[in-house]
């Protein structure tokens, strides 16, 4: 943006750095001397404007800056377009987007009862481990005494979902969440299919947004669960670690872009992982479905807290309970075709 005094051009240069004027102020006294009474009246508008347009500037740099921050780097070219979203509002779960997971285990569907989850996990589910307050979800996982049919159990947290309620193939998956630090913590952002179409798991995927261990608080991970029917199914994984003075027990933005073929994974905007190459197994035929399989058909998000389990063991005398799994909201966008 310039502005022609006499032979002078004054203009200004704006970028993330900062606005500046270019023109040096020796050549502008100068230029003034030299200057008709026109050329003088156009100079006085123009630095009279000026505080105008830098405050102008200003603002809109800086509301750029917030989108991208609060969009996990995504900006407005990138295409994405909002779909579905939680911010957790009021007081309580809102029930025609969420339901909970209620036990420490499931019944397969030959009747087999599979217990920890099928992760040698301690804690039972139960909804009263899980509120809403001052627009956050909050799960807390807390060292107490519970039962049921199956088992006596020290440790009780909180697990919901959005199946049957909201799925989607493909898209952006984020969430901007706080994790609690102590060994035996394992906070998951993940998702599973709607439909298993291709057969038990894992042969019809898992996607693990973020999975972190509260025994270091300076990674998490991300990965995809395919191959054949459990036990002979695989995983594909990678961690990221946080730079200096950054950790799981800030609120951090955890994201994954999904489209045909590739899957990208992303914390605060970072790119730390992109995999494109997975497969499907038909448990009857022993042959391969045919490529993105198992990752083109809808999936469900999981937020869950567990205790103990393989990826971070069981909790140590000096693991401070209640633990709490902060999330501030959950977006889904759509790249439109």
């Amino acid at each position: 943006m310039g502005v022609n005094i006499g032979s002078t051009l004054i203009y200004l240069k704006w970028d993330y750095y900062g606005i500046y004027v270019i023109c040096g102020e020796n050549l502008l006294r100068e230029r003034i001397a030299l200057m008709n009474s026109i050329e003088k009246s156009r100079l006085f508008v123009f630095l009279c404007l000026f505080p105008l347009i830098l405050l102008i500037l200003n603002n809109k740099l800086g509301a750029e800056s917030t989108s991208s921050e609060e969009t996990g780097g995504a900006q407005a070219g990138d295409e994405w377009t909002l779909v579905w979203e939680e911010s957790f509002e009021g007081n309580e779960l809102d029930s025609t987007k969420w339901s909970y997971d209620i036990g420490n285990g499931f019944t397969t569907p030959d009747g087999t009862y599979v217990p920890g989850w099928g992760n040698e996990e301690l804690q039972y589910y139960q909804q009263e481990n899980v509120t809403v307050q001052d627009g956050k979800l909050i799960i807390e996982a807390r060292k107490e005494s519970a039962s049921d049919s199956h088992g006596n159990y020290n440790y009780t947290s909180g697990k919901i979902h959005t199946k049957g309620k909201f799925f989607q193939k493909y898209g952006k998956f984020e969430a901007k969440i706080k994790l609690p630090e102590g060994k035996g913590y394992w906070p998951a952002f993940w998702m599973l299919p709607e439909n298993e179409v291709y057969g038990g798991w894992a042969a019809s995927g898992e996607i693990d947004i973020m999975e972190a261990g509260g025994s270091d608080i300076r990674k998490v991970g991300g990965a995809i669960h395919y191959g054949g029917v459990w036990p002979n199914n695989t995983y594909t994984a990678s961690d990221y670690r946080f730079a200096q003075g950054q950790d799981i027990t800030q609120f951090n933005v955890y994201s994954i872009e999904w489209e045909p073929g590739e899957i990208r994974w992303y914390v605060n905007g970072e790119l730390y992982q992109t995999l494109n190459n997975w497969y499907s197994i038909d448990s009857d035929t022993n042959t391969q479905y045919p490529y993105p399989a198992p990752f083109d058909q809808e999936f469900y998000i999981i937020l869950n807290l567990a205790v103990g389990g393989w990826y971070d063991g069981e909790p140590i005398p000096k693991t401070k309970f209640p633990g709490k799994m902060e999330v501030e909201y959950v977006r889904v966008y759509e790249k439109p075709m």
